[in-house]
């Protein structure tokens, strides 16, 4: 009985139950928009490449943008961001708000959405250059409406420091179950399989989920952090291959861009020591 509440009410977070099916962009080389960076801003503070500053958002179907760029240039955990994980996405709403932040972008389509009737995908915006992407198809369609999920991967030259991440959005637990999600994700631990260093970011639609990164060998900073959907946690950043263990946080004022909230961690580029062993995905 419980298991069928909580499917109802994932259901009506999700919003509506038309049975309307989904336009799926299926193939791996797919429509693709990229944005170079513009001139770097004075105002922005020049770090060196000794540390990330990683942030993931899901902001609900791209309705707020302007909302969610004031929300990401006005906390200062959230601002300056080197790398921006987004998802829920249209090419607009990215395109707008890497030009408010001024970020460079890659963001690929998933789906045209059936509640929106617009595309519906992951996004990376970065402060430093994009030097390679790819869309990664992850396995098994939602029951009703039969939408496609994608992950989003680049390659991220960090000064000289190459970093492989991924904007990630898993199935909801409505639209697949516990062993299609971790399919899913396989799906991109697999990909991540031959990247020394290697950043996760996105709305997992499960916490327990975290467990399957951990198991190869990812560290897990956001395991222990508050509600980021409603009273769920279930946004996450997973990391493998870099430095001290970093510090972490969510922003519980969205200044209402979404139903979820910005997380964010601050990550060391130096390498990590590699386990004695790490079983393969």
């Amino acid at each position: 009985m419980a298991t069928r509440l909580a499917l109802l009410l994932l259901a009506a977070l999700g919003g509506g139950t038309a049975c309307r099916a989904a336009v799926n962009y299926a193939a791996p080389d797919g429509t693709r928009y990229i944005g170079s960076v513009p001139p770097v801003r004075a105002d922005l503070p020049q770090r060196g490449p000794d540390t990330v500053r990683v942030v993931t958002f899901n902001i609900k179907f791209a309705l707020h943008v302007d909302r969610a760029a004031e929300l990401l240039r006005s906390i200062p955990t959230l601002y300056p961001a080197d790398i921006v994980a987004l998802q829920e996405m249209d090419e607009l709403g990215v395109r707008t708000l890497a030009a408010a932040l001024g970020m460079s972008y890659v963001y690929y389509p998933a789906t045209v959405h059936p509640r929106t009737g617009r595309d519906f995908g992951n996004a990376i915006l970065s402060r430093w250059p994009i030097m390679g992407d790819r869309k990664i198809v992850l396995p098994h369609l939602g029951r009703f409406h039969r939408a496609g999920r994608a992950a989003v991967g680049a390659t991220v030259l960090v000064g000289a420091i190459p970093v492989w991440v991924y904007s990630l959005h898993l199935g909801t637990q409505f639209e697949i179950g516990p062993g299609s999600k971790r399919e899913q994700v396989r799906a991109v631990l697999r990909d991540a399989a031959n990247y020394p260093r290697v950043i996760v970011a996105g709305d997992m639609n499960s916490h327990g989920i975290g467990r399957e990164f951990v198991a190869h060998a990812y560290r897990w900073p956001t395991e222990h952090q508050p509600g980021t959907d409603h009273f769920f946690n279930w946004d996450h950043i997973f990391l493998l291959g870099l430095g001290d263990p970093p510090s972490s946080g969510v922003v519980r004022d969205n200044h209402k861009a979404s139903d979820h909230r910005p997380v964010w961690a601050v990550v060391s580029l130096g390498a990590s020591p590699a386990p004695a062993s790490a079983p393969g995905p």
